[in-house]
């Protein structure tokens, strides 16, 4: 949506309390409302200021917001061009479960004690987030990239900004042997069903444990995360398919890409050459 100059851009979880929005505003200015969710934000560009418990606080660029359920809260630009931001709301219950998921228990909800928090790096991850969930070029990669994305922010937000500790290590995987179990059963399932959307729950229920277990194992078995290994399995299938002389937009399709420019732009990332490029090399073998 755009008007005069102002515009926004909003995504909503079709089965999850999640949701996403990326607003440019100059004029604009929110009544103070709250929500019912927790709210993590980003200011892209510009600056915003809004009051919050009692306070006054300005947000620039590349500093994190973090809003506990029902903190009232309005805003505006700070600054004549206006601001740009990114923001993110996730269900109560569904941060007590990545949470109770990380330290391998229940675990109570975090309270942030101040609405801005200054760390560069947690700026980055809730900007990976975000992209994920909207579908951005760099960072879409399907349920279990956004599953992924969406527990590391939680629990770098919740261990970096919050009141109450963060979850420890509780969920995490002890032993050679298991983590050789647990990993092993993820990428048979990876292998095996490469092409499907597949989430962080769905892999725990294969590997027998926690979704943060599984994440641990996988990355100590094989050096990357599960959802960079389904990837690579994608655009390993996507060569051999094309090797045979099937179309880019058909090999999309058939391995899990969302469409021809998605194969395009990963498959030139990993092998620094097009997918109809490499099929005309092969061809011509």
């Amino acid at each position: 949506m755009t008007v005069d100059g102002e515009w926004v851009s909003y995504w909503r979880s079709p089965d999850r309390p999640v949701e996403a929005m990326r607003a440019h505003f100059r004029r604009h200015a929110y009544h103070r409302h709250s929500h019912e969710t927790y709210s993590f934000g980003i200011t892209e560009s510009g600056a915003q200021s809004f009051s919050c418990r009692g306070a006054a606080h300005t947000s620039t660029t590349g500093m994190v917001m973090a809003f506990n359920p029902d903190d009232p809260h309005d805003g505006r630009t700070a600054t004549d061009p206006g601001f740009t931001y990114r923001i993110v709301h996730v269900g109560a219950d569904l941060v007590a479960d990545v949470l109770g998921d990380a330290a391998g228990r229940l675990a109570g909800l975090p309270l942030f004690a101040e609405p801005i928090v200054h760390d560069p790096s947690l700026a980055g991850i809730v900007w990976r987030l975000h992209a994920a969930l909207t579908g951005g070029a760099e960072d879409g990669g399907g349920t279990l990239r956004r599953d992924e994305l969406l527990s590391a922010a939680v629990t770098a937000l919740v261990r970096r900004g919050a009141t109450r500790p963060g979850p420890g290590d509780g969920g995490a995987v002890r032993g050679r042997a298991d983590v050789t179990r647990i990993a092993g059963r993820v990428r048979a399932l990876l292998d095996d069903a490469y092409a499907a959307d597949l989430g962080a729950g769905d892999l725990a229920v294969v590997a027998g444990c926690s979704r943060y277990a599984v994440y641990r194992a996988f990355r100590a078995a094989y050096g990357m995360s599960p959802s960079d290994y389904q990837r690579q399995a994608r655009l390993r299938a996507a060569r051999r398919l094309l090797t045979r002389g099937d179309a880019p937009a058909r090999v999309a399709a058939r391995v899990g890409f969302a469409d021809q420019s998605h194969l395009t732009r990963w498959f030139s990332r990993y092998y620094g050459i097009t997918p109809g490029a490499y099929r005309d090399a092969a061809l011509e073998t």
